[in-house]
């Protein structure tokens, strides 16, 4: 399966949770901090506990670069650790010129071989268009993040009056000739998702921000019901991973996955 079909496949199941694996040290349980390479062991638990009620993973880049060279190790085992059928998603918002972003392609989505990748866009198509050469994957496109300096320029008005990040989708949809584009948009703008979404076309959508960031479950679910459509991701990351932080933590994420499953697929219903 390609990255599409994947995402797909899971979402027909009533599956829409991205579990990020956004793993710091410093916050597993004590216990495992003793093993050769406690990161790896503690993904190892979650992934296994989550696999099937989830519908993707994502690796956050920066928490496993900042171990250097073991990181990437860790990286790397991590990802094989990821059953086949289950989207896997690089966050490492990458975008430079074209030279560059196609070196940082091959790195991610042709050597590591992960199935989408999260990009930035604000250095124009030139610096997007060696990722959607891999026509198989899915390029997440950050269009409104969810963090508060988000205002700073992503919702600047432009001279026609529409906003920034507006333009972005308006470019992703021109972009995405061969279905390979996605967008990031974040669920602390809930109201901004409300009126933009009819504005996505067909266009996967990953959604960080619920939990620990303050987005609404409710508000996301709520939009895409409204506009008939159920091809989105709700990352979640702290709010699965460390709700526990003793040796139940992986019995515990899946229980939390397994509780906003049920309550998505109870509000899609209702």
């Amino acid at each position: 399966m390609n990255a599409l079909e994947k995402l797909n496949k899971k979402n027909n199941e009533g599956k829409f949770i991205c579990v990020g694996l956004d793993t710091d040290e410093d916050k597993i349980p004590v216990h495992l901090r003793k093993k050769s390479d406690p990161v790896l062991e503690f993904n190892k638990k979650i992934i296994e506990a989550c696999s099937s009620l989830a519908a993707a993973f994502k690796l956050n880049f920066a928490f496993y670069e900042r171990n250097g060279c073991k990181g990437l190790q860790t990286l790397e085992k991590t990802l094989e650790l990821i059953p086949g059928d289950l989207l896997t998603i690089a966050d490492a918002k990458r975008g430079d010129i074209g030279n560059t972003s196609q070196m940082y392609s091959k790195a991610i989505l042709e050597n590591l071989n992960f199935d989408s990748l999260t990009v930035n866009p604000y250095l124009g198509e030139d610096s997007v268009s060696p990722f959607l050469q891999n026509k198989g994957k899915i390029i997440f496109i950050l269009a409104l993040t969810s963090n508060p300096g988000a205002s700073d320029f992503e919702k600047l008005k432009l001279e026609d009056g529409s906003l920034l990040f507006q333009k972005v989708i308006e470019k992703v949809r021109a972009w995405n000739k061969d279905q390979n584009c996605g967008i990031v948009f974040g669920a602390t703008n809930t109201g901004e998702l409300r009126d933009n979404i009819m504005k996505f076309g067909n266009i996967p959508v990953l959604l960080p921000g619920i939990g620990a960031q303050g987005g609404s479950l409710e508000g996301v679910v709520e939009s895409f019901k409204k506009a008939e459509r159920k091809n989105f991701l709700i990352n979640v990351s702290r709010g699965i991973i460390y709700k526990s932080k003793n040796a139940d933590f992986a019995e515990a994420a899946k229980e939390e996955l397994s509780n906003l499953n049920y309550k998505i697929n109870r509000l899609f219903n209702s």
